[in-house]
């Protein structure tokens, strides 16, 4: 049912006066802001959550709350949007945090790190945990509010112009890898790039680069990597479950009515659920046509994941003795993704494994 059908018959039983349209929508400020993405308009998937986020928020409020949604450098680089969104150039942003590593590393525990919770259990970290209250407090001090808004679901290893056997494969590697996995990686001897995703494709194809990450199959194969890397590699163990956020402009986020933050708070939810709804569907088919289409698939060795483990233990280390606010943050983050993957271990995983078994027998 159309909302503005819903209203009308709810007025018949409440006293049509009460809750007449006219009255509603004269209670409804105008309100108009853009919101640029981190993300290519390309990609239906993780640009696309602000456009449904943006249409929501529309047609809740009968097109009273307008929000413009701008692709990737559009009206800044994707690195500088948490500046331009703390600073008011633009009202509100959408992006993996980890893109703004340079200016803290703890902007990197609000989408992923290197060995983090897979999807679900940072949802429940975000929002039942306290991790959202304990981000919004760091937020703060950059100057924006975040709303969740988003998880891809765990990500691929990437796309690589050689096959990797061993870690002295990484040694002097060139590779778009972004947020914090880059400096984990750095301490065996990858040397990260930081490459948004619309740059990533021609500095593949000319070599400038090694390898590079995205996000998987689906977006990747509208990306086009797999003709100019073959090996694709898994699983992205820097990103087992990275959650994106909204985030936007202290001084705007404050001069919403109540009304307006509890529905831009709901919308973001919404366009979070469809965004990993779209790669659930979606990644299977786009990774039978990869593969069709002569990508080869490999895992990362177990020498490369417990190299890679024990570099990230120790940069987490060694930020936990520098950093307070990673150490607040971090201390919340690991403790929880301990407790559920205890949980995981008795019923997610042994279920999980069971029936992908029960797949390969047919």
């Amino acid at each position: 049912m159309k909302r503005r059908e819903f209203l009308k018959k709810a007025g018949v039983g409440l006293g049509a006066s009460a809750v007449a349209m006219p009255a509603i929508a004269q209670s409804m400020p105008e309100v108009k802001w853009r919101l640029q993405s981190a993300f290519p308009k390309s990609l239906d998937t993780i640009y696309g959550a602000a456009e449904v986020f943006a249409r929501y928020i529309s047609e809740a409020t009968d097109g009273k709350f307008q929000i413009q949604v701008f692709g990737a450098g559009e009206i800044v680089g994707t690195f500088q949007l948490a500046d331009a969104v703390g600073n008011g150039t633009v009202e509100m942003g959408h992006a993996t945090m980890y893109y703004y590593v340079g200016k803290d590393p703890t902007f990197a525990i609000a989408s992923a790190i290197p060995f983090g919770p897979n999807t679900r259990q940072m949802n429940a970290w975000l929002y039942e945990a306290g991790g959202q209250d304990l981000l919004n407090e760091f937020f703060a001090k950059h100057g924006f509010f975040g709303l969740v808004g988003g998880n891809t679901g765990t990500q691929m290893g990437g796309w690589f112009r050689k096959e990797l056997k061993t870690v002295q494969d990484l040694q002097g590697l060139k590779m778009r890898i972004g947020g914090l996995a880059g400096q984990v990686l750095q301490k065996l001897g990858l040397v990260p790039q930081q490459i948004a995703g619309g740059d990533i494709y021609p500095a593949l194809e000319r070599g400038t680069i090694d390898a590079a990450e995205w996000v998987g199959p689906y977006d990747d194969e509208k990306l086009g990597f797999n003709k100019v890397a073959p090996f694709y590699y898994y699983p992205g163990f820097w990103e087992g479950g990275p959650a994106l956020h909204f985030f936007i402009n202290n001084a705007k986020w404050n001069e919403l009515p109540k009304s307006y933050k509890a529905l831009a708070t709901v919308a973001a939810s919404h366009a979070g659920i469809d965004m990993t709804a779209k790669y659930d569907a979606k990644n299977p088919a786009a990774l039978r046509r990869l593969v069709g289409a002569g990508a080869q698939l490999r895992p990362f060795s177990q020498e490369i994941l417990e190299a890679s483990l024990k570099a990230a233990n120790e940069t987490y280390d060694e930020l936990s003795a520098k950093n307070p606010d990673w150490k607040k943050v971090y201390e919340s983050y690991r403790a929880f993704r301990s407790e559920e993957y205890l949980w995981w271990q008795v019923a997610e995983y042994t279920y999980d494994n069971f029936m992908i078994r029960a797949r390969a027998r047919g």
